[in-house]
């Protein structure tokens, strides 16, 4: 062979793995040729029109061409998530996590905990303890800052009677991220042991951490409030209020402060800025996908859906 052949040889070689690893990574390199293209748009329209059965199987026939194709991967994953079959979701996410490139894999290992989660869920739901704790540890593994499987970890511990491998399950997952009902969970706990001390330090180092967060600043007041530290108490809410002036539930919890005081005058003012202000006195979340508010934190969106994006207002 001349020096000339060998060299074509080599680029042609060259040219044909750089395709190969492109498509293994996920990396879109390789454009959708025409009938794929169009098996994704039916099967896109098929789903829109809730036709799910028609959709998987044109998603299979893309796949039966193109193993690890995201599209039609993503396309099953979304109809087997609708449909609640969380065990088909998985193997198709297992598959999909193997199939994207580095920049997706975030986004894949979200979808990894989501599933994961909801497996757990499923597993308490018919009794089965043990699974469910695996499915949460692996949901939490896939993903550190994923809450809801975070906060039912410890919950199925604590069902469990393991009180101990429940509070250890939040206070790893709090020191990653100082979510309301993370330490909700473990003030709770000391407080059922009696240790008001670690109640309030809960809370003043998540705030050394996040000192912007006003939620965990009103959850401190509310602490001292309920530990009867009324000074400190009302200190911590005309901090907040100095920040956030329209909350009502700093307005309502001010007011309790002066009634205990015996100072009625300002407990009425207080209390009547708190119901001109609203009647929602839990701390307001807001969804990040959406911007759907939610008077409460929840596992899930009730407007988009999503789970994991409900995070405190920010007043």
């Amino acid at each position: 062979m001349s020096l000339l052949a060998s060299l074509r040889t080599l680029v042609s070689l060259g040219g044909g793995l750089r395709r190969l690893l492109a498509w293994r990574g996920g990396a879109g390199a390789l454009a959708d040729d025409p009938r794929t293209a169009e098996l994704l748009a039916r099967a896109r329209e098929a789903r829109a029109a809730g036709r799910g059965e028609e959709a998987a199987a044109l998603y299979r026939h893309v796949l039966d061409a193109r193993r690890g194709h995201p599209g039609a991967l993503r396309g099953l994953r979304e109809l087997a998530v609708e449909a609640g079959r969380w065990t088909e979701a998985l193997e198709v996410q297992q598959r999909l996590a193997s199939a994207v490139g580095a920049g997706e894999r975030a986004q894949e290992a979200h979808w990894l905990a989501v599933i994961l989660y909801e497996l757990g869920r499923a597993a308490l739901a018919r009794g089965d303890a043990a699974d469910a704790l695996a499915h949460f540890r692996s949901a939490v593994r896939a993903e550190r800052d994923f809450v809801p499987a975070a906060v039912a970890l410890g919950d199925a511990h604590e069902a469990l009677g393991e009180h101990r491998e429940a509070v250890r399950a939040w206070e790893r997952a709090a020191e990653h991220a100082p979510a309301l009902p993370l330490l909700a969970r473990l003030e709770r706990y000391h407080r059922q042991e009696g240790r008001p001390s670690r109640m309030i330090s809960l809370y003043r180092e998540a705030l050394e951490r996040t000192p912007d967060d006003l939620a965990l600043a009103v959850a401190l007041g509310r602490v001292y409030f309920e530990l009867e530290m009324l000074d400190e108490a009302a200190d911590q809410f005309e901090k907040v209020e100095v920040r956030a002036p329209d909350l009502p539930a700093v307005h309502a919890y001010l007011g309790a402060v002066f009634e205990r005081r015996n100072e009625a005058q300002a407990a009425f003012e207080e209390y009547r800025r708190a119901l001109a202000l609203g009647h929602a006195f839990e701390w307001p979340h807001r969804c990040e996908a959406c911007g759907a508010p939610s008077s409460a934190w929840r596992d899930r969106c009730e407007q988009c859906r999503r789970w994991n994006t409900l995070r405190p207002a920010r007043g």
